[in-house]
């Protein structure tokens, strides 16, 4: 092989000197950050230097298998050559244990020699190969790092033949030097890096996965593992829309290249919820984050995966949570509203049912006894109504007694019946033979009929067709018994009928249901001891049933019996309302009670100056309640406090005063609107406490 003498130091174009570029380029790889963000740069200063048309950085890599190759790191080329001169070649060893002259330049090359010369000086495939490429003349040396040859720098000439001086030899060596030391650092760096994104990977609680311009997955880390159900040998080199696309998304595309350029490619670069799918095919909720990585020639894409499962269960629980508590301030909120409505309802109901009762007592003829008997039952069921309501808002335990189901239906289609008359609505019944007996309050039972009912119409309101509501009542085996209630609607959707049962939820229009009304059947049906469900109707309807338990012994309250003479001859009757009191008078004076009123509490000695025998106190007062007043009273004259009646229409808001008194010091309770009944059991209840404590 040929060497030339020939000098190239003084540079008659004016171009800087080898040795000067040298030493820009030195220092350049001393400031850099990352030598090959420079190399660019670095080749096209070197090539200037040198007078060479194209300056090459070789790599040489161990590919297992195959020993070693060289690749092409990076290269320049003069643009006044580039349409004639081919890009450089990539060799591997089997190209060089093929070629002889290729097999003693990888020997030279390890030892650290010079390789330069002509390119018509050669032979084999090295001259055939630079040929094509159109060099005429070139200089390579060896670039090592940590020790060993990371490859080699290279300057050609394409348009002369020429022969590389020493300086120039020398300045290409420093560079190749200052190259080695540049890797050297950044091979560290990169180590460290490397480790710490690799720890990254395996520690990220994010599922991450990259995907190749191909489409298939070449990484795969720990939590996508746990979220995906595939170990990450099982799924790398798998294509992305065979694996953890969703089957609805693969249509019209054959491949994850293809998904990626269609539906994925406005994925890339943004943050957004969609969804994935597993190795068992569940469709899993995911907040995705993908971003483009370009490496060399190739195009990744790195998707961050966190699974919503959890955080959508947590929203949902949330939600339902402050549904409930909305729900509850609703109740309360009624509750307290219904407080102040059955006070007010009652006190006008108490003299309703008062006068009809004196009226009732006094009638001249029994035409008039007969329509003040129907005055005071009505009014009385008016005021059951009430105290019914109020009780199941806020849950008070029922008063069960014998009860005839079938006069509780019969009750509940007297007051809906008119309603689906004028619907065109069609009711048919059939009823149990004989008396269907169960322990229950009538009026609560009735509610529950009358909701069904009342359901059953808003839901035929616009069904097409015939319009038919059927109840029925029975009696089982095992001696429960129950009724149901059943429409020719369009029957409830199977996705919300295990929540029809909860409280305010609703399909009605605005304006026609208030969500209220089988929740508060449930109740009712559950302090009955009860059970109560909903069956489809083939083939549209809806059927409700309700079934309670078999009659026992010892379930019920008694009826009424005749009292004993309570012995009770003076009353104080303490109540702002004076019809209320007035009519309370009337009762008591019919029973030989005389009665005094104070509509206005001032003092205790002032309310029992005349040494009442009992003393009737309204809950609420102007100015204080019934119960300050009963601790007033206690408090002077302790030997009142079984004389003292506490007279109300809302004795469940009243239950929590009446629980922090002491067990002995409770007064008796006479609930609004009363009866002469409920007045002599108040009175027989007061000497019966009085005659135990004398």
């Amino acid at each position: 092989m040929t060497l030339l003498t020939v000098s190239r130091t003084d540079n008659p174009s004016g171009t800087p000197s080898p040795t000067i570029v040298a030493g820009q380029i030195v220092r350049r790889l001393r400031a850099a950050q990352d030598w090959q963000i420079e190399i660019d740069t670095i080749l096209r200063s070197l090539a200037g230097g040198f007078g060479g048309h194209r300056t090459i950085l070789f790599r040489l890599r161990d590919v297992p298998g195959q020993g070693f190759a060289q690749s092409i790191a990076a290269f320049w080329v003069d643009p006044k050559i580039d349409a004639i001169a081919a890009p450089p070649t990539t060799i591997n060893q089997t190209l060089v244990d093929s070629d002889p002259l290729l097999e003693r330049l990888a020997e030279e090359g390890r030892q650290g020699k010079i390789f330069t010369g002509l390119t018509r000086d050669l032979s084999g495939f090295l001259r055939n190969d630079f040929e094509k490429q159109h060099i005429k003349s070139f200089l390579s040396v060896s670039v090592s790092a940590h020790g060993h040859l990371w490859g080699t720098l290279a300057v050609n000439d394409c348009l002369v033949e020429r022969h590389w001086d020493d300086d120039e030899i020398a300045a290409l060596e420093i560079i190749a030097a200052a190259l080695g030391d540049a890797i050297e650092r950044s091979l560290s760096e990169y180590h460290v890096s490397e480790i710490i994104r690799r720890t990254m990977l395996q520690a990220s609680l994010d599922a991450i996965m990259v995907v190749d311009e191909t489409g298939s997955i070449i990484e795969f880390n720990p939590a996508a593992e746990k979220m995906f159900g595939w170990t990450r040998d099982e799924i790398l080199g798998k294509d992305l829309l065979d694996t953890v696309i969703p089957t609805y998304y693969r249509k019209g595309y054959n491949n994850g290249a293809e998904y990626l350029a269609g539906r994925g490619s406005p994925m890339v670069g943004h943050r957004l919820e969609t969804v994935t799918q597993n190795a068992t095919g569940e469709i899993i909720p995911i907040e995705l984050t993908a971003n483009e990585m370009r490496l060399a020639d190739r195009r990744l894409v790195l998707g961050s995966i966190r699974d919503l499962r959890e955080k959508h269960r947590a929203e949902e629980e949330i939600n339902r949570q402050r549904e409930k508590l909305h729900q509850n301030e609703k109740m309360a909120a009624m509750g307290s509203l219904l407080a102040g409505v059955s006070h007010e309802l009652n006190n006008p109901l108490a003299v309703v049912v008062a006068q009809s009762t004196l009226l009732h007592e006094f009638a001249p003829d029994p035409q008039t006894k007969i329509r003040a008997e129907k005055v005071r039952a009505a009014a009385e069921r008016c005021g059951r109504i009430v105290k019914s309501f109020l009780g199941m808002v806020r849950l008070h335990p029922t008063s069960r007694a014998e009860t005839d189901l079938n006069q509780v239906i019969r009750a509940a289609l007297e007051v809906t019946a008119y309603g689906a008359r004028s619907s065109g609505i069609s009711i048919t019944t059939e009823l149990a033979a004989g008396t269907l007996s169960v322990m229950a309050d009538a009026d609560h039972m009735t509610q529950v009929a009358a909701n069904f009912l009342v359901n059953s119409q808003h839901a035929l309101a616009a069904a097409p067709g015939d319009r038919v509501i059927r109840v029925r009542t029975f009696r089982n085996a095992d001696g429960s018994a129950g009724f149901s209630v059943e429409d020719s609607g369009p029957g409830i959707a199977e996705a919300i009928r295990d929540r029809i049962f909860e409280s305010y939820f609703t399909t009605k229009p605005v304006g026609v249901g208030t969500g209220i009304g089988l929740s508060i059947s449930k109740a009712i049906v559950d302090r009955h001891n009860g059970k109560v469900w909903f069956e489809p109707v083939a083939p549209t309807g809806a059927r409700f049933i309700v079934e309670l338990p078999p009659m026992g012994d010892g379930h019920g309250t008694m009826l009424e019996a005749t009292p004993k003479s309570s012995g009770l001859r003076h009353a104080v009757i303490i109540d702002d309302e004076p019809d209320v009191a007035a009519s309370l008078a009337d009762i008591l004076e019919l029973m030989g009670v005389k009665s005094r009123i104070v509509s206005t509490w001032d003092s205790v000695s002032e309310a029992l100056a005349d040494q009442p025998d009992i003393i009737f106190s309204d809950l609420r007062m102007p100015d204080r309640s019934g119960i300050t007043i009963f601790r007033e009273i206690v408090a002077t004259q302790p030997e009142m406090a079984p004389r003292f009646v506490l007279v109300t229409g809302d004795l469940i808001g009243a239950k929590a005063e009446l629980e922090q008194l002491p067990p002995n010091l409770k007064p008796h309770i006479l609930e609004k609107p009363f009866s002469t009944f409920d007045v002599r059991s108040a009175l027989s209840a007061v000497s019966e406490q009085v005659a135990d404590g004398a």
